[in-house]
This record gives structure tokens, sequence and C-alpha cells, in this order.
């Protein structure tokens, strides 16, 4: 126990210092449900009017461990051929606190159901704090950390684009632009490039699937992830066609960590899931995170994408 809480320190003290390192993307197990705070292509949804929200507490019993809060709403507007949406992501971890509040507009083109394209834009800002004042060190006035109260407010904006066809789906994206070119500091939120691709199958009867494999970059940085998605349904008669029942999911990723995700749909429209996250990493194997997450979804009657037999839907993603 001496030995993690070593281990804990050293990490607070590293993002308590000065210019050592950037803020990194929030990393949520269940981004595989809904990719806009990353690629904000993906809101174009002709299917529904949706609402996202996941919440993650990282590595359980370590103070300061970091939280994150997770918002994403939706709209696709038909007559326009538009989405628009709003997204809101506040993350703290140890004497740090960032939020990211940001408007997202995404235009789709394509072909009914054989395919379609679409291109997304969000801008915002972003804004990162740090309380050193309640940092309570070992040594007094240790000259290596920052004691005072900082905070910096920054313009951000993302893009991305993401190609839907009947059973693949590819996209990439680029976020924090204005990080570009910009040296590593404590307040700058860094650019990061996601590029993924997956295969869906919603023909079967009793079930839907998808496989899929990411890649994030940033700067020299890069972590691969794969995910596998079963969703299960239940037939309900000739009438309303099969109902989503609840989904299993499992995501491993190359800097060793593995989440087990399920999800229950408690009405058509409604959906709750839990993911737990582990890592491998030497020194926080035995502290898992715990994410939870509820998804709504308000069907649209004029949506081009939609089969017209339950909630079977061509454009599941």
């Amino acid at each position: 126990m001496l030995v993690k809480s070593r281990t804990i320190l050293m990490f607070i003290l590293l993002v308590s210092v000065k210019g050592v390192m950037a803020q990194s993307d929030i990393s949520m197990a269940t981004h595989w449900y809904n990719r806009a705070n990353y690629n904000p292509a993906f809101i174009a949804r002709t299917e529904y009017l949706y609402a996202f929200v996941n919440a993650r507490q990282q590595w359980s019993g370590v103070e300061g461990a970091p939280k994150v809060l997770n918002v994403q709403l939706s709209g696709y507007v038909h007559d326009l051929h538009s989405a628009f949406g709003l997204s809101f992501v506040a993350d703290r971890i140890g004497l740090t606190q960032a939020t990211n509040p940001i408007l997202t507009y995404a235009y789709r083109m394509g072909h009914k159901k054989k395919w379609s394209l679409s291109m997304g834009l969000s801008a915002g800002m972003f804004t990162h704090s740090i309380d050193g004042s309640r940092f309570d060190a070992d040594i007094i006035n240790d000259p290596s950390l920052l004691y005072n109260q900082e905070r910096v407010i920054s313009p951000d904006a993302s893009a991305g684009i993401e190609f839907l066809s009947e059973h693949f789906v590819f996209g990439f994206s680029s976020t924090h632009l204005f990080s570009i070119g910009k040296p590593d500091n404590l307040f700058l939120n860094t650019n990061h490039r996601y590029g993924y691709c997956i295969y869906k199958n919603n023909k079967l009867k009793l079930l839907f699937y998808k496989v899929g494999l990411q890649v994030v970059n940033r700067k020299n940085f890069i972590v691969a992830e794969g995910n596998v998605f079963i969703r299960f349904k239940h037939p309900t008669g000739l009438m309303k066609g099969p109902r989503e029942i609840f989904d299993l999911g499992l995501t491993y990723r190359s800097s060793r960590q593995m989440a087990c995700m399920v999800g229950i749909m408690l009405t058509p429209d409604l959906r709750i899931g839990y993911a737990y996250d582990q890592s491998f990493i030497t020194g926080y194997n035995r502290n898992g995170t715990h994410e939870i997450m509820i998804e709504y979804r308000i069907f649209s009657p004029a949506a081009s994408t939609r089969i017209r037999c339950g909630n079977e839907l061509f454009g599941v993603r």
C-alpha cells in the first residue's frame, strides 16, 4: 500500500508541475457507442434525436484519481441535410480540472440506404485550472511545485469525416486543432488524430454485432484498440418486428487495458450501460475503473435509413 501511495503521489507531482505535460483526450470505454466526442461527423444520424451521458471513475480507491463526465446532445434536420449538437466534458484529476463545452455541426450526403458521407466540425472552448493551494506536500515550499491557483481559457475546435455503408463504417478525425504545432504544456489539450474501421451486421433476426479497430495518435504516442459488440433482440411478432433487449462488449487497448461492457434496453428508446476497465500496468492492476452510461433516443418518423418494421435500423453505428 505504501508503494502504491508513493506511485500516486509521484503522478500528482507530475501533473502539478508547470510545463511537464499536456492535457490528453478523455478515455472512455463506452466511446464505441458514441464517437461524437472525438469525431463531430458522428452526429449526422438521421434515425433519431439523441442524448448520451457517460461518467467514469478511474482507479477506484485512489484519492485524486481521474473523474470524467461526458454529455452529448444531437439532432438531425432532414430538410437541411444537417445535424446540430452540443457537447460538454468535465475532467478532474488530482489538483487539476478541465471543462470543454462544444457546439457541433455535421453535413450528410449520400444515396439513401446504400451509403452516406458525413463531414463535421465542432468549436468551443477549453478551460484548464489548477489549485495548488490544496496540495499537501511533504517538503514545505518545494520550489518545483505550483502552490497558487491558475486558470487558462483557450479556443478549441475539431474536425472529422465518417463514411457509412450497409456493413462498414470508416472514420477519421483530428481534435484540438488550435494545438497543432504548439509545444506541450500543462494547460494545453494536445492535438489527437483518430482513424477507425467498423464492420457491422444487422441482418440477423435475433442479434446485431459489430467488430471495430481504432488507432489514436498523439505526437509520437500511438494506441490501437479493438472492440467486439453484440446486441441481442427478441421477436415480438409480425406487426412490430424484433425488439432490442441487451448487449455485451469487449475492448482491448495496446496500452495494456481491457474493458467489459453490458447494456440493457429499459424501453425501445432508453438504454443504460456499465463498463469495467481493468489496467494491466504495474501499480494500477488492482485499481479498476468504473463507467456508467445513459442513452436516450427519440426516433424520427422522417428517417430515411429507418426500416419501417419495429426498431431494426440500417443506420445503427
